[in-house]
């Protein structure tokens, strides 16, 4: 089941942070941001947390900051982006956009089959987010350097 992220929630959403990736906070080129206090959605089975996806509105535009799935290829990670779609156009916004690393292989071609494009690469910018937090790793997915950020978008359509 797909649900908003509530208050009761924030303390779990941030434990899945904490499992997941050491800490609640995002440094991208968008700006720093703490995770379990975003606007999101979690996916449930019963009292669990199996996947969530968190997000920020600004103007005409929806950026998810981050999306996990905790039981990868059964569905979460596309259910909670349809949602957050889906709420894109309720606000009538133009466009969503996701930042994601140059390792990423496999959020590029997860994004791409739904419909996102690329839009632009920030060379150095996770080079630069290392400064703020040096637990982000020198070498990411499939031994690739981690250095660059590379923007995606998609176009809402009402």
């Amino acid at each position: 089941m797909i649900r908003p992220i509530i208050p009761t929630l924030r303390e779990p959403v941030r434990d899945v942070f904490i499992a997941e990736w050491g800490s609640p906070q995002m440094v991208i080129s968008t700006g720093t941001y703490d995770c379990a206090t975003l606007d999101g959605f979690v996916a449930m089975e019963e009292a669990t947390i199996i996947g969530l996806i968190t997000y920020v509105i600004r103007e005409e535009e929806l950026e998810i900051i981050s999306l996990d799935s905790l039981r990868e290829n059964g569905g979460i990670g596309s259910s909670l982006l349809d949602e957050v779609e889906r709420l894109a156009r309720l606000h009538r916004l133009k466009r969503m956009s996701l930042i994601t690393t140059n390792d990423n292989l496999r959020a590029l071609a997860f994004y791409q089959k739904r419909g996102w494009r690329l839009a632009g690469i920030i060379p150095g910018a996770v080079d630069a987010a290392r400064l703020q937090k040096p637990s982000i790793p020198m070498i990411g997915e499939h031994g690739i350097p981690l250095h660059d950020e590379i923007i995606l978008r998609k176009a809402i359509t009402n």
